[in-house]
């Protein structure tokens, strides 16, 4: 069953940029579908997990200021 999850959150600049944008942060808002739910207990890890796929990071590039499921 999919779930749709409304996410906000920033990603870190991966070190391979120009320096002058180094150590500079990106805020992100959107609409995430995954193929299952997310778990209560590990739901913001598993989504920082796959956001950081999606952008080429690693999870501890992301930080979520905020997550809701959508109904």
């Amino acid at each position: 069953m999919a779930a749709k999850y409304y996410t906000h959150f920033v990603t870190a600049d991966p070190p391979t940029l120009a320096l002058e944008t180094a150590n500079e942060s990106s805020e992100w808002s959107g609409v995430v579908e995954l193929r299952h739910p997310l778990e209560q207990t590990a739901g913001t890890r598993e989504l920082r997990s796959l956001l950081a796929q999606s952008f080429a990071l690693t999870s501890e590039d992301i930080r979520i200021l905020h997550w809701a499921r959508l109904h």
